[in-house]
């Protein structure tokens, strides 16, 4: 397995806490050399999100209210503010050994933000990057969150790029902790339908291209998330072997 390869996995509909304890897991074993670097695609539920410095006071509704109406909160270990995932969500977590610096983190989080403006622009729209608030902007709304966590040189969390989201849910919170900011998603800005097969085929490209990488897309469906680890430590032992014979 080359040295440059991502190895992407699509998860589907994913509960936000398996998921998050399935990335924490990854890292890990990324930083043990156990594992590729590696892509989680997938949607979540309807959840609401913040990162470690956040709070329930940008939050428009309770908790409470919030999980009457089905919807749970977590505070989460990722950068950034509160923010909300849903169906019609392009969620990607990247597992990747990134080492460590500050000047290697940002140039991760712009490489992250060129990822999302390079699908904007296939679609013919111009994103907007701001210096002061991480993410992806239509103008004064917000398109796409970002919000990573390092540990020990390895990445986890990741992009949510808004496709066909319904945003009524992002009225019950300030998003992102900006008050005189909005929201907009792929499907208010397109004309005709947006597939989400179609963003994430152009966000994988956009992804391979920005960090110079090969992005190999497993087809084999994820049954189960206890699947993942199992499949990409195989996968890597496998390749490793195959490696070291060739050389």
């Amino acid at each position: 397995m080359p040295d440059d390869l991502f190895v992407a996995l699509q998860l589907g509909r994913v509960d936000y806490l398996a998921a998050w304890e399935l990335q924490r897991q990854l890292a890990a074993a990324r930083r043990a050399g156990a594992i590729p670097d590696t892509l989680l695609l997938l949607e979540h539920p309807p959840t609401f999100t913040t990162g470690r410095r956040g709070g329930t006071h940008h939050l428009r509704l309770s908790v409470d209210a919030l999980a009457a109406r089905g919807v749970p909160y977590y505070v989460t270990d990722r950068g950034g503010d509160v923010t909300y995932h849903g169906p019609g969500q392009l969620v990607v977590y990247v597992i990747l050994r990134l080492g460590e610096g500050q000047r290697r983190v940002r140039r991760f989080v712009e490489s992250l933000e060129a990822t999302v403006l390079d699908v904007l622009a296939s679609y013919g729209i111009t994103g907007e990057l701001d210096p002061r608030h991480p993410g992806v902007w239509i103008g004064r709304n917000k398109i796409a969150a970002i919000g990573i966590a390092i540990h020990h040189g390895v990445t986890y969390h990741g992009i949510a790029l808004n496709v066909t989201t319904d945003l009524e849910p992002f009225d019950w919170i300030v998003p992102c902790g900006i008050p005189d900011r909005g929201v907009t998603s792929l499907a208010e800005l397109v004309a005709g339908p947006v597939e989400l097969a179609d963003v994430q085929a152009r966000w994988l490209a956009a992804f391979a291209e920005r960090f110079g990488r090969t992005v190999e897309l497993d087809p084999e469906p994820i049954r189960s998330l206890d699947d993942v680890l199992l499949r990409l430590t195989s996968r890597w032992a496998g390749a490793t072997r195959s490696s070291a014979i060739v050389r």
